[in-house]
Protein backbone atom coordinates (compact mmCIF):
# COMPACT_ATOMS: atom_id res chain seq x y z
CA UNK A 1 0.00 0.00 0.00
CA UNK A 2 1.33 3.17 -0.94
CA UNK A 3 2.01 6.17 1.47
CA UNK A 4 -0.96 8.21 -0.51
CA UNK A 5 -3.43 5.24 -0.01
CA UNK A 6 -2.62 5.08 3.31
CA UNK A 7 -3.49 9.07 4.13
CA UNK A 8 -6.47 8.64 1.99
CA UNK A 9 -7.76 5.90 4.22
CA UNK A 10 -6.64 7.48 7.54
CA UNK A 11 -8.67 10.68 6.69
CA UNK A 12 -11.35 8.41 5.68
CA UNK A 13 -11.60 6.48 9.11
CA UNK A 14 -11.12 10.46 10.82
CA UNK A 15 -14.20 11.56 8.81
CA UNK A 16 -15.95 8.37 10.09
CA UNK A 17 -15.28 8.90 13.65
CA UNK A 18 -16.18 12.37 13.48
CA UNK A 19 -19.27 11.56 11.93
CA UNK A 20 -20.10 9.04 14.67
CA UNK A 21 -18.92 11.55 17.75
CA UNK A 22 -21.08 14.38 16.22
CA UNK A 23 -24.53 12.27 16.83
CA UNK A 24 -24.07 10.96 19.65
CA UNK A 25 -22.33 14.45 20.94
CA UNK A 26 -25.69 15.59 19.73
CA UNK A 27 -27.65 13.17 22.19
CA UNK A 28 -25.51 14.08 24.89
CA UNK A 29 -25.04 18.13 24.89
CA UNK A 30 -29.31 18.18 23.62
CA UNK A 31 -31.73 19.48 26.49
CA UNK A 32 -34.15 17.41 27.70
CA UNK A 33 -37.31 17.19 25.58
CA UNK A 34 -35.29 18.65 22.50
CA UNK A 35 -35.40 16.93 18.72
CA UNK A 36 -32.83 16.28 16.78
CA UNK A 37 -33.86 16.18 13.03
CA UNK A 38 -31.75 14.04 10.66
CA UNK A 39 -31.15 14.80 6.73
CA UNK A 40 -29.97 11.71 4.65
CA UNK A 41 -26.92 10.17 5.08
CA UNK A 42 -25.03 7.77 6.99
CA UNK A 43 -24.53 7.97 10.74
CA UNK A 44 -22.43 5.39 12.31
CA UNK A 45 -22.84 4.30 15.94
CA UNK A 46 -24.13 2.84 18.51
CA UNK A 47 -26.08 5.32 20.09
CA UNK A 48 -27.05 5.94 23.41
CA UNK A 49 -30.29 7.73 24.22
CA UNK A 50 -30.98 8.53 28.40
CA UNK A 51 -32.72 11.30 28.60
CA UNK A 52 -36.27 12.37 26.85
CA UNK A 53 -35.80 13.31 23.71
CA UNK A 54 -36.86 12.82 20.04
CA UNK A 55 -34.42 11.28 16.67
CA UNK A 56 -36.18 11.92 13.60
CA UNK A 57 -35.44 11.37 10.20
CA UNK A 58 -37.22 14.13 7.88
CA UNK A 59 -35.80 13.04 4.31
CA UNK A 60 -35.60 9.58 3.32
CA UNK A 61 -32.56 7.68 3.39
CA UNK A 62 -31.34 8.26 6.99
CA UNK A 63 -29.42 5.09 7.85
CA UNK A 64 -27.52 4.63 11.35
CA UNK A 65 -25.14 1.92 10.81
CA UNK A 66 -23.03 0.20 14.14
CA UNK A 67 -20.82 -1.38 11.41
CA UNK A 68 -21.13 -4.83 13.17
CA UNK A 69 -20.32 -4.18 16.31
CA UNK A 70 -22.91 -4.10 19.44
CA UNK A 71 -26.27 -2.76 19.65
CA UNK A 72 -27.51 -0.11 17.45
CA UNK A 73 -29.12 2.45 19.56
CA UNK A 74 -29.86 1.86 22.97
CA UNK A 75 -32.84 3.81 24.86
CA UNK A 76 -32.20 3.57 28.96
CA UNK A 77 -34.22 6.38 29.48
CA UNK A 78 -38.19 7.73 29.49
CA UNK A 79 -39.79 9.60 26.69
CA UNK A 80 -37.55 8.82 23.88
CA UNK A 81 -38.66 8.53 20.23
CA UNK A 82 -37.22 7.08 17.11
CA UNK A 83 -38.79 7.89 14.01
CA UNK A 84 -38.17 7.06 10.47
CA UNK A 85 -34.59 5.77 10.07
CA UNK A 86 -33.16 2.79 8.85
CA UNK A 87 -31.28 0.67 11.49
CA UNK A 88 -28.77 -1.17 10.11
CA UNK A 89 -25.50 -3.85 11.03
CA UNK A 90 -25.68 -4.12 14.28
CA UNK A 91 -22.95 -6.94 15.87
CA UNK A 92 -23.72 -10.48 16.02
CA UNK A 93 -23.69 -12.22 19.56
CA UNK A 94 -26.38 -13.81 21.04
CA UNK A 95 -24.79 -13.43 24.51
CA UNK A 96 -24.72 -9.58 24.52
CA UNK A 97 -28.54 -9.59 22.73
CA UNK A 98 -27.11 -7.25 20.21
CA UNK A 99 -30.22 -5.68 18.66
CA UNK A 100 -31.11 -2.76 16.10
CA UNK A 101 -32.91 -1.00 19.35
CA UNK A 102 -32.78 -1.91 22.91
CA UNK A 103 -35.22 -0.64 25.33
CA UNK A 104 -34.52 -1.01 29.26
CA UNK A 105 -35.96 0.30 32.51
CA UNK A 106 -37.93 2.76 30.19
CA UNK A 107 -41.53 4.31 30.07
CA UNK A 108 -43.82 5.87 27.26
CA UNK A 109 -41.14 5.30 24.43
CA UNK A 110 -41.71 5.12 20.85
CA UNK A 111 -40.18 3.36 18.07
CA UNK A 112 -42.16 4.17 14.70
CA UNK A 113 -41.83 3.88 11.34
CA UNK A 114 -38.56 3.09 11.02
CA UNK A 115 -36.70 0.28 9.23
CA UNK A 116 -34.64 -2.96 10.65
CA UNK A 117 -32.58 -4.89 8.27
CA UNK A 118 -28.62 -7.44 9.14
CA UNK A 119 -30.17 -6.82 12.93
CA UNK A 120 -29.27 -9.89 14.64
CA UNK A 121 -32.63 -8.91 17.26
CA UNK A 122 -35.13 -5.98 16.18
CA UNK A 123 -36.19 -4.77 18.43
CA UNK A 124 -35.60 -5.84 23.15
CA UNK A 125 -37.41 -4.36 25.11
CA UNK A 126 -37.14 -5.13 29.02
CA UNK A 127 -38.77 -4.07 32.07
CA UNK A 128 -40.25 -1.44 30.07
CA UNK A 129 -43.64 -0.65 30.30
CA UNK A 130 -46.35 1.97 27.97
CA UNK A 131 -44.17 1.21 24.95
CA UNK A 132 -45.20 2.14 21.08
CA UNK A 133 -43.60 0.03 18.29
CA UNK A 134 -45.30 0.70 15.00
CA UNK A 135 -45.13 0.36 11.74
CA UNK A 136 -41.88 -1.15 11.40
CA UNK A 137 -40.32 -3.46 9.11
CA UNK A 138 -37.88 -5.78 10.82
CA UNK A 139 -35.59 -8.64 9.76
CA UNK A 140 -32.23 -10.24 10.94
CA UNK A 141 -28.91 -11.24 9.50
CA UNK A 142 -28.96 -13.83 6.40
CA UNK A 143 -28.63 -17.02 8.79
CA UNK A 144 -30.02 -20.09 9.54
CA UNK A 145 -33.54 -19.55 11.31
CA UNK A 146 -32.43 -21.09 14.66
CA UNK A 147 -29.42 -18.59 14.82
CA UNK A 148 -31.23 -15.72 13.70
CA UNK A 149 -32.09 -13.05 16.60
CA UNK A 150 -36.03 -12.56 17.58
CA UNK A 151 -37.51 -9.71 15.66
CA UNK A 152 -39.11 -8.22 18.49
CA UNK A 153 -38.97 -9.09 22.36
CA UNK A 154 -40.97 -8.07 25.43
CA UNK A 155 -39.12 -8.88 28.34
CA UNK A 156 -41.16 -8.04 32.03
CA UNK A 157 -42.66 -5.70 30.32
CA UNK A 158 -46.35 -4.31 30.13
CA UNK A 159 -49.44 -2.39 28.65
CA UNK A 160 -47.25 -1.95 25.77
CA UNK A 161 -48.75 -1.22 21.66
CA UNK A 162 -47.26 -3.13 19.70
CA UNK A 163 -49.47 -2.47 15.94
CA UNK A 164 -48.89 -2.60 12.15
CA UNK A 165 -45.24 -3.96 12.34
CA UNK A 166 -43.91 -6.47 9.60
CA UNK A 167 -41.45 -9.08 10.55
CA UNK A 168 -39.81 -10.72 7.94
CA UNK A 169 -37.13 -13.83 7.87
CA UNK A 170 -36.81 -13.13 11.50
CA UNK A 171 -37.06 -15.42 14.67
CA UNK A 172 -39.52 -15.26 16.92
CA UNK A 173 -41.41 -12.54 18.54
CA UNK A 174 -41.44 -13.71 21.85
CA UNK A 175 -44.17 -11.75 24.79
CA UNK A 176 -42.43 -13.48 28.15
CA UNK A 177 -43.30 -12.46 32.05
CA UNK A 178 -45.53 -9.61 30.02
CA UNK A 179 -49.19 -8.68 30.83
CA UNK A 180 -51.80 -6.28 29.65
CA UNK A 181 -50.32 -5.42 25.95
CA UNK A 182 -52.00 -4.62 23.09
CA UNK A 183 -50.64 -6.91 19.82
CA UNK A 184 -52.86 -5.53 16.51
CA UNK A 185 -52.19 -5.26 13.09
CA UNK A 186 -48.79 -7.15 12.88
CA UNK A 187 -47.73 -9.16 10.01
CA UNK A 188 -44.83 -12.07 9.94
CA UNK A 189 -43.84 -14.52 7.42
CA UNK A 190 -40.82 -16.56 7.14
CA UNK A 191 -40.39 -16.48 10.76
CA UNK A 192 -39.83 -19.61 13.83
CA UNK A 193 -42.64 -18.31 15.95
CA UNK A 194 -44.56 -15.74 14.71
CA UNK A 195 -45.80 -14.70 18.11
CA UNK A 196 -44.54 -16.70 21.27
CA UNK A 197 -45.79 -16.28 24.70
CA UNK A 198 -44.47 -17.25 27.80
CA UNK A 199 -45.78 -16.29 31.36
CA UNK A 200 -47.92 -13.83 30.48
CA UNK A 201 -51.50 -13.14 30.99
CA UNK A 202 -53.77 -10.63 29.75
CA UNK A 203 -52.87 -9.72 26.37
CA UNK A 204 -54.71 -8.50 23.61
CA UNK A 205 -54.26 -10.68 19.92
CA UNK A 206 -56.12 -9.22 17.14
CA UNK A 207 -56.66 -9.00 13.66
CA UNK A 208 -52.66 -10.11 12.85
CA UNK A 209 -51.68 -11.93 9.90
CA UNK A 210 -48.85 -14.64 10.11
CA UNK A 211 -48.15 -17.03 6.77
CA UNK A 212 -45.37 -19.75 6.06
CA UNK A 213 -43.92 -19.81 10.08
CA UNK A 214 -42.87 -22.47 11.45
CA UNK A 215 -45.68 -22.07 14.42
CA UNK A 216 -48.60 -19.04 14.33
CA UNK A 217 -49.03 -18.04 17.67
CA UNK A 218 -47.99 -19.95 20.32
CA UNK A 219 -49.50 -19.87 24.16
CA UNK A 220 -47.49 -21.01 27.11
CA UNK A 221 -47.61 -20.90 30.69
CA UNK A 222 -50.39 -18.15 30.53
CA UNK A 223 -54.04 -16.91 31.20
CA UNK A 224 -56.51 -14.14 30.91
CA UNK A 225 -55.97 -13.58 27.15
CA UNK A 226 -57.63 -12.88 24.13
CA UNK A 227 -57.09 -13.61 20.53
CA UNK A 228 -59.41 -12.47 17.90
CA UNK A 229 -59.79 -11.62 14.12
CA UNK A 230 -56.12 -13.19 13.58
CA UNK A 231 -55.39 -15.10 10.07
CA UNK A 232 -52.75 -17.62 10.53
CA UNK A 233 -52.31 -19.61 7.55
CA UNK A 234 -49.13 -21.95 5.79
CA UNK A 235 -47.68 -22.90 8.86
CA UNK A 236 -44.44 -24.67 7.50
CA UNK A 237 -43.36 -28.68 8.00
CA UNK A 238 -44.80 -31.86 9.50
CA UNK A 239 -45.65 -30.26 12.59
CA UNK A 240 -46.32 -26.51 11.41
CA UNK A 241 -48.93 -25.17 13.45
CA UNK A 242 -51.72 -22.85 13.69
CA UNK A 243 -52.24 -21.71 17.25
CA UNK A 244 -51.11 -23.92 20.24
CA UNK A 245 -52.65 -23.76 23.50
CA UNK A 246 -49.95 -25.13 26.30
CA UNK A 247 -51.12 -25.22 30.07
CA UNK A 248 -53.34 -22.08 29.39
CA UNK A 249 -56.14 -21.31 31.23
CA UNK A 250 -59.16 -18.69 30.78
CA UNK A 251 -58.12 -18.02 26.92
CA UNK A 252 -60.68 -16.98 24.63
CA UNK A 253 -59.69 -18.00 20.81
CA UNK A 254 -62.52 -16.11 18.63
CA UNK A 255 -63.31 -14.88 15.11
CA UNK A 256 -59.74 -16.27 14.26
CA UNK A 257 -59.11 -18.15 10.64
CA UNK A 258 -57.06 -21.14 10.61
CA UNK A 259 -55.80 -22.78 7.05
CA UNK A 260 -53.69 -24.57 5.52
CA UNK A 261 -51.74 -25.82 8.81
CA UNK A 262 -50.26 -29.36 9.64
CA UNK A 263 -52.05 -28.93 12.50
CA UNK A 264 -54.85 -26.18 13.18
CA UNK A 265 -55.49 -25.94 17.03
CA UNK A 266 -53.11 -27.62 19.11
CA UNK A 267 -54.47 -28.29 22.63
CA UNK A 268 -52.26 -29.45 25.68
CA UNK A 269 -53.15 -29.66 29.51
CA UNK A 270 -55.36 -26.57 28.74
CA UNK A 271 -57.16 -24.98 30.42
CA UNK A 272 -54.35 -25.50 33.19
CA UNK A 273 -55.94 -24.18 36.29
CA UNK A 274 -58.37 -26.06 37.91
CA UNK A 275 -62.25 -24.54 37.77
CA UNK A 276 -61.38 -22.57 34.51
CA UNK A 277 -62.21 -22.86 31.02
CA UNK A 278 -60.74 -21.59 27.50
CA UNK A 279 -63.74 -20.41 25.27
CA UNK A 280 -62.75 -21.67 21.20
CA UNK A 281 -65.36 -20.43 19.36
CA UNK A 282 -66.98 -19.20 15.71
CA UNK A 283 -63.06 -19.58 14.48
CA UNK A 284 -62.53 -20.87 10.95
CA UNK A 285 -60.42 -24.19 10.75
CA UNK A 286 -60.13 -24.98 7.56
CA UNK A 287 -58.23 -27.15 5.10
CA UNK A 288 -55.10 -28.66 7.47
CA UNK A 289 -53.91 -31.89 8.28
CA UNK A 290 -55.49 -31.74 11.46
CA UNK A 291 -58.34 -29.57 12.43
CA UNK A 292 -57.85 -30.03 16.37
CA UNK A 293 -55.18 -31.99 18.11
CA UNK A 294 -55.32 -32.65 21.61
CA UNK A 295 -52.36 -33.78 23.76
CA UNK A 296 -52.48 -35.33 27.77
CA UNK A 297 -55.30 -34.05 29.78
CA UNK A 298 -57.13 -31.56 28.30
CA UNK A 299 -61.04 -30.98 29.41
CA UNK A 300 -63.53 -28.13 30.29
CA UNK A 301 -62.28 -26.03 26.64
CA UNK A 302 -65.84 -24.82 25.52
CA UNK A 303 -65.65 -25.48 21.82
CA UNK A 304 -68.71 -23.92 20.06
CA UNK A 305 -70.09 -22.66 16.73
CA UNK A 306 -66.28 -22.89 14.66
CA UNK A 307 -66.68 -23.97 11.15
CA UNK A 308 -64.50 -27.19 10.88
CA UNK A 309 -64.47 -27.87 7.21
CA UNK A 310 -61.76 -29.24 4.80
CA UNK A 311 -59.70 -31.02 7.43
CA UNK A 312 -58.16 -34.44 6.67
CA UNK A 313 -58.38 -35.24 9.68
CA UNK A 314 -61.09 -33.31 12.36
CA UNK A 315 -60.03 -34.20 15.61
CA UNK A 316 -56.77 -35.99 16.73
CA UNK A 317 -55.98 -37.19 20.21
CA UNK A 318 -52.22 -38.74 20.39
CA UNK A 319 -52.95 -39.47 24.39
CA UNK A 320 -55.44 -41.84 25.92
CA UNK A 321 -54.90 -39.17 28.95
CA UNK A 322 -56.35 -36.19 27.08
CA UNK A 323 -60.34 -37.02 27.42
CA UNK A 324 -61.35 -35.02 24.88
CA UNK A 325 -64.76 -36.40 25.57
CA UNK A 326 -64.61 -33.92 28.97
CA UNK A 327 -64.44 -30.96 26.40
CA UNK A 328 -68.29 -29.34 25.68
CA UNK A 329 -68.73 -29.31 21.74
CA UNK A 330 -71.61 -27.35 20.78
CA UNK A 331 -72.57 -25.58 17.45
CA UNK A 332 -70.17 -26.61 14.96
CA UNK A 333 -70.50 -26.72 11.72
CA UNK A 334 -68.59 -29.84 10.40
CA UNK A 335 -68.31 -30.70 6.56
CA UNK A 336 -67.96 -34.44 7.88
CA UNK A 337 -71.49 -34.74 9.23
CA UNK A 338 -73.44 -37.22 7.99
CA UNK A 339 -77.03 -36.51 9.29
CA UNK A 340 -80.05 -34.53 8.14
CA UNK A 341 -81.99 -31.83 9.26
CA UNK A 342 -85.64 -32.25 9.00
CA UNK A 343 -87.12 -29.63 10.40
CA UNK A 344 -84.62 -27.14 8.62
CA UNK A 345 -83.97 -25.46 12.06
CA UNK A 346 -80.16 -25.78 11.08
CA UNK A 347 -79.59 -28.00 13.65
CA UNK A 348 -78.73 -31.84 12.51
CA UNK A 349 -81.19 -34.67 14.00
CA UNK A 350 -78.54 -36.49 15.61
CA UNK A 351 -75.34 -35.56 17.32
CA UNK A 352 -72.31 -36.10 15.57
CA UNK A 353 -69.76 -38.01 16.99
CA UNK A 354 -66.15 -38.16 16.23
CA UNK A 355 -64.09 -41.66 16.65
CA UNK A 356 -60.64 -42.64 16.37
CA UNK A 357 -59.74 -45.63 14.87
CA UNK A 358 -56.60 -48.25 15.71
CA UNK A 359 -55.63 -48.93 12.25
CA UNK A 360 -55.16 -45.16 11.28
CA UNK A 361 -51.45 -45.91 11.62
CA UNK A 362 -50.65 -42.64 10.25
CA UNK A 363 -51.74 -40.45 12.61
CA UNK A 364 -48.79 -41.48 14.91
CA UNK A 365 -46.25 -41.63 12.07
CA UNK A 366 -45.03 -38.65 9.83
CA UNK A 367 -43.15 -40.65 7.49
CA UNK A 368 -46.88 -41.76 6.39
CA UNK A 369 -48.36 -38.84 6.84
CA UNK A 370 -46.76 -37.95 3.61
CA UNK A 371 -49.27 -39.47 1.57
CA UNK A 372 -52.45 -37.38 3.40
CA UNK A 373 -54.67 -36.79 0.97
CA UNK A 374 -54.06 -39.44 -1.46
CA UNK A 375 -56.36 -41.76 -2.76
CA UNK A 376 -54.65 -44.63 -1.21
CA UNK A 377 -55.33 -42.68 1.75
CA UNK A 378 -58.60 -41.85 1.35
CA UNK A 379 -59.34 -45.82 0.54
CA UNK A 380 -57.90 -46.83 3.53
CA UNK A 381 -59.65 -44.53 5.86
CA UNK A 382 -63.25 -45.53 4.59
CA UNK A 383 -62.47 -49.00 5.08
CA UNK A 384 -61.49 -48.06 8.73
CA UNK A 385 -65.02 -46.86 9.38
CA UNK A 386 -66.38 -49.32 7.50
CA UNK A 387 -64.78 -52.66 9.02
CA UNK A 388 -62.37 -51.18 11.45
CA UNK A 389 -59.86 -53.99 13.15
CA UNK A 390 -60.79 -52.89 16.48
CA UNK A 391 -63.16 -51.09 18.81
CA UNK A 392 -62.71 -47.63 17.95
CA UNK A 393 -61.97 -44.78 20.56
CA UNK A 394 -64.90 -42.23 21.29
CA UNK A 395 -63.67 -38.87 20.82
CA UNK A 396 -66.23 -36.28 21.53
CA UNK A 397 -69.99 -35.52 20.06
CA UNK A 398 -71.49 -32.41 19.29
CA UNK A 399 -75.27 -32.54 20.24
CA UNK A 400 -76.00 -29.58 17.86
CA UNK A 401 -74.66 -29.97 14.64
CA UNK A 402 -74.96 -26.74 12.38
CA UNK A 403 -75.85 -28.07 9.07
CA UNK A 404 -74.81 -24.25 7.33
CA UNK A 405 -71.57 -23.18 7.95
CA UNK A 406 -71.39 -19.38 8.96
CA UNK A 407 -75.05 -19.30 10.07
Amino acid sequence: MTRLMRIFLLMALVHVMAYANALQDAIDNAAEGSTIRLKAGVYYGALHIDKPMTIVGIEEGVIIDAQGEGTIVSISGSYVTLKNVTLRNSGSRHDRLDAAVSIENATQCEVSACVIEDALFGIDIKMSHHILIEHNTISSKDLDLGLRGDGLRLWYSNDNIIRHNRLIRSRDMVVWYSHGNIIENNYAAHCRYSLHFMYAGKNYVRNNHYEFNSVGIFFMYSKDTVATGNVIKSSLGATGMGIGLKDVSNFTLENNTVLYNAQGIYIDRSPFEPDTKNFIRHNKILYNAEALHFHSLSENNIIESNTILGNIEDVVNDSRGSQTEKNLFVGNYWDSYEGFDRDGDNIGDTPHKVYQYADKLWLYNPEVKFFYGSPVMSLLNFLAKLAPFSEPVFLLSDEKPRLKEGV
